[in-house]
């Protein structure tokens, strides 16, 4: 990568584009907003009447709802930026935030790109190559090989894991524990990467035994500065998808800390990193950790860390992309700790299933330490065009149980009606004995039993049958018990006294 490519329109803007949709688009546009920057969002024709479309102070409307249509053309997204005179475009996360093309159109039509270098997104892009330049970096990598013969395999052993090379999100991904169920892994893996990267490109790394998962917030700016900003425990995960999230990390004591915050930095000077990004690791008992991956953009998380660190990566991220450098003050330790819980449309009594529907009526819950990130309201329609989920609600604490504690009575407050959520199930998690106790790992879910969700009580039925019926008309009335979703099911609820 050329220092001219890393420098590119690296000056002030005033007029940002949001490339995105939902809770990160409202996040961000807010964000902006508070800069004193003027917005732009982009929506699908079924988007054009949501909460982001409504915050900015321009919006154009894309096209018909399949992502591919809308979010993912990025000739629509261009011209919206030229029709509209923005002169930055912040992706956010997912969509077209970690494609490198993308990127690189931005800046060749002279816009600020808020995320990183190109180069530095197609370095990381695919896991091979970007393995052997974190190798080179020293930063520690788990045992592997491109090498899917007998003789490479030999050299990991098993168990193993056969994954994607451009993979992500658990697709293209095998567990083998035994040499007779290699070859069946390895075809039905291609056939996934091919089908959903285009690229059939696999390796194989040795299988670790209930690791945590550990990722590492770091920013770099143009001037050559690159720094660490703590870590995130991101262990409790199903299907390799995220659940619930923490900063700081139960287990990662201050030297650990150093060490990995060390590695992280290294892996992202090896690609001339500017922005923000996260490098994710595996960590062992013995506090051996291996670098897993590193995401090229904002994470989905990222509250977590600003509600432990005390800081604002929206705006750092705004600032970076101005041109201006990192603060001299930025905070070497943890000011609070912080738990978020993931919000989807989905059914937990039904194998987690993505719900689509309407939302008849939403309340977020308040008070001391808790925060929601959210791009609904009531109205609002969850597509089956895209991501479930619906919002993050964040807990703020001087300690992990203090913080465990207002983020279960504030998912207790919650009230989402008209879809099925894992509301009542993230609250019931957060409860369990091993989460209380951090004792947690990228398998755990598939383990842990979470117990069955209780009987409603009377005032929370009154309750949503009175939001029910006030919040939509064609719901019949009287409602019967078994009108309404279940509180407690992953439905809509709220814990009353």
């Amino acid at each position: 990568m050329g220092a001219g490519e890393l420098l590119v329109n690296a000056r002030p803007f005033r007029k940002v584009l949001v490339a995105n949709r939902g809770e990160i688009a409202v996040r961000i546009l807010t964000a902006c907003r508070t800069a004193g920057l003027a917005t732009v969002a982009v929506a699908s024709d079924a988007d054009v009447g949501a909460r982001h479309a409504r915050l900015a102070d321009e919006l154009v409307v894309l096209g018909p709802a399949p992502a591919r249509e809308s979010y993912l053309d990025a000739g629509k997204i261009l011209d919206a930026a030229r029709s509209t005179g923005a002169d930055a475009i912040h992706p956010g996360f997912g969509f077209l935030s970690e494609n490198a093309a993308f990127a690189r159109a931005v800046l060749e039509a002279e816009l600020a790109w808020i995320g990183p270098p190109p180069a530095a997104i197609e370095a990381m892009g695919l896991k091979v190559p970007s393995r052997e330049r974190m190798r080179a970096a020293g930063v520690p990598v788990v045992p592997g090989t491109h090498d899917l013969t007998d003789e490479g395999i030999a050299a990991i052993g098993f168990p193993l894991v056969v994954k994607a090379s451009a993979g992500g999100g658990g697709k293209g991904m095998r567990v083998v524990h035994a040499a007779a169920d290699l070859a069946s892994a390895v075809e039905s893996c291609r056939r996934e990467a091919e089908a959903a990267f285009g690229d059939p490109t696999l390796y194989a790394e040795r299988y670790l035994e209930r690791p945590r998962h550990v990722e590492v917030q770091v920013f770099g700016d143009v001037h050559g500065r690159v720094v660490a900003l703590g870590e995130r425990e991101c262990s409790l995960q199903r299907r390799h998808q995220k659940v619930v999230e923490e900063s700081p990390s139960p287990v990662v004591s201050p030297e650990l800390r150093a060490r990995m915050s060390g590695a992280a930095v290294a892996a992202a000077k090896a690609v001339g990193y500017v922005n923000a990004g996260t490098v994710e690791f595996l960590l062992e008992p013995d506090g051996s950790f291996y670098f897993l991956e590193m995401n090229t953009r904002l994470q989905v998380e990222h509250p977590v860390t600003e509600e432990a660190w005390g800081l604002d990566l929206v705006a750092l991220q705004l600032s970076i992309a101005a041109g201006e450098p990192l603060p001299a003050d930025l905070p070497e330790a943890p000011v609070a700790h912080a738990i978020e819980a993931r919000v989807y449309a989905e059914d937990p009594e039904n194998g987690f299933l993505p719900q689509v529907g309407t939302v008849l009526a939403y309340e977020e819950p308040g008070g001391p330490g808790v925060r929601v990130d959210s791009g609904i309201e009531a109205g609002s329609e969850v597509s089956v065009h895209y991501d479930p989920m619906l919002a993050k609600v964040v807990a703020r604490g001087r300690t992990r149980e203090e913080a465990r504690r207002r983020l279960v009575d504030a998912l207790g407050r919650t009230v989402i009606l008209g879809v099925a959520t894992n509301v009542s199930w993230l609250r019931r998690l957060l409860a369990t004995d091993e989460f209380a106790r951090g004792e947690l790992d990228t398998s755990l879910l598939s383990r842990l039993e979470v117990p069955a969700p209780p009987e409603p009580p009377a005032e929370v039925l009154a309750a949503a049958a009175r939001a029910l019926s006030g919040a939509d008309a064609r719901v019949a009335s009287p409602l019967s018990r078994a009108s309404i979703p279940d509180p407690f099911a992953g439905g809509a609820f709220r814990v009353l006294g």
